[in-house]
């Protein structure tokens, strides 16, 4: 699913989803995908049907670009409130019989970050619709996809660099509970770097560590559930 072009690359978490990320908070809705192994995926649903969700990192959000580490202590998804961002849908859609059920995020934000490198400050803005497939399965997978400029991170002071995310499907995994937890664990990312002197512009690729407790936000002891 990532679309690598000459000018649009990823410097990005989630997550965080990034975030990830990765975030970060799921927003679901059905749709399916072929397995690897060329087999039919398995059936998927999300439960409770109808409910909002919040993802707060547990622990750094942690990001690799060659010898640049950029780590973030704090990283959140929300749903807006209304919408469909972080919103698992009404049932029936909150299944899907033969694959993942998918949907969108709000950007997930990243804060109090700090890097590697003495007198190097860190900022990173995010935007767009973001999104989120998980599949039941063992284990259950919750892959993160992050729109073509969803994502820019600023160097400044010893360094001045820029990162401008591009269009890319970041894995994780996802386990229920109240909260759920949602994993991603040295993800592979495109990445273009630019910038002056100094500036790691030969590197095309990154990784983004990050853990996240997402909860129910509708009804918190409700938690969150994954099921075939």
């Amino acid at each position: 699913m990532t679309n690598r072009t000459h000018r649009s690359r990823v410097l990005t978490t989630s997550a965080a989803g990034v975030a990830a990320a990765a975030a970060i908070a799921l927003s679901l809705a059905g749709t399916a995908t072929a397995e690897s192994s060329a087999r039919a995926a398995g059936s998927t649903t999300v439960s409770p049907a109808g409910h909002y969700f919040a993802a707060k990192q547990s622990g750094n959000v942690v990001l690799k670009a060659g010898p640049l580490t950029v780590t973030c202590a704090v990283s959140t998804s929300q749903p807006a409130g209304s919408g469909s961002a972080n919103q698992i849908p009404a049932a029936p859609n909150n299944t899907n019989a033969s694959g993942p059920v998918s949907g969108t995020i709000t950007a997930p934000s990243f804060e109090s970050c700090t890097s590697n490198v003495p007198g190097l400050n860190v900022s990173i803005a995010t935007s767009g619709t973001w999104g989120i497939s998980i599949q039941h399965g063992s284990p259950i997978t919750a892959n993160l996809s992050t729109p073509s400029g969803g994502l820019v991170m600023n160097l400044t002071g010893a360094l001045t660099c820029t990162g401008t995310s591009g269009a890319a499907s970041v894995g994780g995994t996802w386990t229920n509970g109240a909260p759920a937890k949602l994993a991603y664990a040295e993800s592979s990312v495109p990445v273009t770097i630019t910038g002056g002197a100094g500036c790691p512009t030969d590197i095309t690729s990154a990784t983004l560590s990050a853990a996240y407790d997402v909860s129910n936000v509708t009804d918190p002891a409700a938690g969150l559930t994954v099921t075939a």
